[in-house]
């Protein structure tokens, strides 16, 4: 019990905790209303730091948390409204420097507790997005025209025109901002509102809403949001002017002087409490001034204006097409940011009915900033013109581009003017941000010769590893050696032919002969079975001998094709079949060798036979024939002496240039 009263204390103190710093202001000294109402609501979009974030980057924020899509009645829960609350700031984080940081726990507590207590009166835990998106796009920073333009087309129909109803339902959220700051007796909603800002019944289009809203003087109901945004721009302007009343040698802020007492002018904190002095009455007519101009200057300018050279005044806005501008489709370039545990923490904070910081969600830092980095958003959309080609053919894309350029030039411009600090501190931080520029600059420069340097170097190696065709066609004796290979490479395929297709001729030819020699061979073992007076020492059983195959000579691999031996009988092929690998030669040789000496064999049978036989030879036996001559060469270098043999005739003793079945008999 004790802990829970405890943590509800806790709880109580956190929602009050803005309040109470707000009193402690003293605001309530003020005046007038309208500048007491503007005063308290700048000082809660100070505290929340609200000021720093303009409206481009919270309508990027409701994109990105999907309240684009969703209707404007649509009830979203506290812990749905915290995640929108904590992407802002935590997207704020990102885009600001390390020495600016912002406590984004505090931030979310402050503007989620005064929402709720604006809006969630009745303590129901839901709002709808339309009090949301009214809230935030009012207490945002940046200039108040993008803000009503971006308020405009939430209550804009299809053709551009203002919906009343919905401008109804605009004042009536947005006038939840002076009550919640106790200021509602003097700006709260009336069923009166909307004629006080447009008395007669008309279309409203976009030019017509602004000119009302920025009129001077403004709506009765809204006067307090043009002076809120002058606060803005006034609170770091100095004015070299000694206060009438309190004495200040200078004051910031607005000055205010008299238009009936000479020469008196009055502080900002004077004329609000209603402070005045000598003949000097609060009911004179005052005029606020925001700058301050120099007496030399003051004299130009009367001059000028005497002579008609003072330009006429520039209109307050400028004027904008009737027909609504088409809304940038922005889908393709950024998409939208997924929302994790969001159930999670719905059903967490649906459950113990008002948040706490234990139970706020911790808000994932992890996701990448390009998604609300306006300067990656634009990167990303050039990008994308450049893998395009059609895109930067079509005029509608353009007008996009240009239209996107131009808001964030006006952001920039309204960052410019929206500068808090006191002088000192704006010199010294420019100072400071100047020699940083500088060394980033220098090493920026620095790191891009490094980069060239190492390119260079690349390139050099590149160049000496690999030479290119173009100088080696340059070079004479690298040509020369090349068409010399060439050469030598077309000269052996030529010979190696030639080899091959004499081989080819041998083998048919020694086919031939060995189908003779079997033929003799069966021929005089039947005439010794027929002859009684045959000797039967000279029988036909004797083998015949085959040719001798060398083992050493496969020692010198040669790969011949496989149709080598195509066309030759089946003796041939089994004697040459296993022999793939041998040398050419060598083999040729032993074969020689082995029908040399088989054919020796068979002319002594021959004779042998004639002399011994009585019967006369058969005249279809064939006639005996000899051998020509042989001649005696020398072994190549290196053949084993086992293998030095007789070798073959040459071809114009043994004509072997037309293969034949048999070889030509000698008479």
């Amino acid at each position: 019990m004790i802990e829970e009263s405890g943590n509800k204390r806790k709880t109580m103190a956190e929602k009050r905790q803005l309040f109470i710093e707000m009193r402690a202001q003293n605001f309530d000294v003020i005046r007038l209303s309208t500048y007491r109402t503007a005063c308290k609501l700048r000082f809660v979009q100070k505290r929340c730091n609200l000021h720093l974030v303009d409206i481009w980057n919270m309508i990027e924020a409701f994109r990105d948390n999907g309240l684009n899509t969703l209707d404007h009645t649509t009830e979203i829960s506290v812990s749905r409204l915290e995640t929108v609350i904590s992407s802002i700031y935590y997207q704020l984080n990102k885009r600001l420097p390390s020495t600016h940081q912002i406590s984004v726990e505090q931030s979310i507590s402050l503007l989620l507790n005064f929402m709720i207590a604006a809006y969630d009166s009745e303590g129901r835990g839901k709002l709808t997005v339309f009090s949301v998106k009214a809230m935030l796009a009012t207490m945002c920073g940046g200039k108040m025209l993008d803000k009503l333009r971006y308020v405009f087309s939430q209550m804009s129909d299809s053709n551009g025109l203002m919906i009343f109803s919905k401008f109804d339902q605009f004042l009536k959220e947005v006038l939840k901002l002076p009550t919640a700051v106790f200021e509602g007796p003097s700006f709260g909603y009336t069923e009166h509102s909307v004629r006080t800002c447009f008395p007669q019944q008309k279309k409203i289009m976009l030019n017509m809403f602004l000119d009302t809203m920025m009129a001077d003087p403004p709506p009765q109901c809204l006067v307090w949001l043009p002076l809120m945004h002058r606060l803005a721009h006034v609170e770091n302007v100095f004015h070299p002017v000694e206060c009438s009343y309190c004495r200040c040698e200078s004051m910031m802020g607005f000055r205010y002087r008299c238009q009936q007492c000479h020469n008196y002018q009055l502080c900002q904190n004077c004329f609000w409490r209603g402070h005045a002095s000598g003949p000097h009455s609060n009911q004179h007519q005052m005029k606020e001034h925001s700058s301050w101009k120099s007496p030399a200057k003051k004299l130009s300018h009367a001059i000028s204006k005497s002579l008609g050279c003072v330009p006429t005044r520039e209109p307050p806005h400028p004027v904008f097409p009737e027909q609504p501008e088409k809304p940038l489709d922005l889908a393709h370039i950024v998409p939208p940011r997924p929302l994790t545990n969001m159930n999670d923490t719905m059903v967490s904070h649906m459950s113990s009915g008002v948040p706490t910081p234990t139970k706020r969600l911790q808000y994932s830092q992890d996701i990448p900033s390009h998604l609300a980095d306006e300067h990656a958003l634009i990167a990303s959309y050039v990008a994308r013109l450049q893998h395009c080609a059609r895109v930067l053919d079509s005029p509608s894309r353009l007008d996009e581009e240009h239209r996107l350029i131009a808001r964030y030039a006006a952001r920039l411009a309204a960052e410019a003017g929206n500068m808090t600090r006191p002088p000192t501190d704006l010199s010294f931080n420019f100072d400071a941000n100047k020699q940083q520029r500088q060394l980033i600059a220098e090493l920026e420069n620095k790191n891009r010769e490094i980069l060239q340097e190492i390119q260079r170097l690349r390139l050099e190696h590149e160049q000496a590893s690999q030479p290119t065709p173009e100088k080696a066609q340059q070079n004479p004796t690298l040509l020369a050696e090349l068409r010399l290979l060439r050469q030598r490479k077309d000269e052996l395929e030529q010979r190696m032919s030639a080899l091959q297709e004499s081989r080819r001729e041998l083998m048919v030819q020694l086919e031939g002969l060995m189908k003779l020699l079997k033929e003799e061979e069966q021929k005089q073992a039947a005439q010794a079975t027929g002859s009684p007076r045959t000797s039967p020492t000279h029988g036909g059983g004797r083998p015949m001998p085959m040719p001798v195959r060398s083992t050493s000579a496969g020692s010198t691999p040669t790969h011949c094709p496989q149709d080598a031996l195509s066309g030759v009988g089946g003796d041939v092929q089994e004697a040459f079949a296993q022999g793939t690998r041998r040398n050419l030669r060598n083999d040729l040789l032993v074969a020689a060798d082995s029908i040399t000496n088989t054919m020796s064999s068979l002319v002594k049978e021959l004779h042998s036979g004639e002399t011994q036989s009585s019967r006369p030879v058969s005249p279809s036996a064939p006639a005996p024939f000899s051998l020509p001559p042989y001649t005696s060469r020398a072994s190549p270098p290196g053949t084993p002496p086992h293998l030095t043999t007789q070798l073959l005739p040459s071809r114009s003793t043994l004509d072997i240039s037309t293969p034949e079945p048999f070889p030509p008999r000698i008479a």
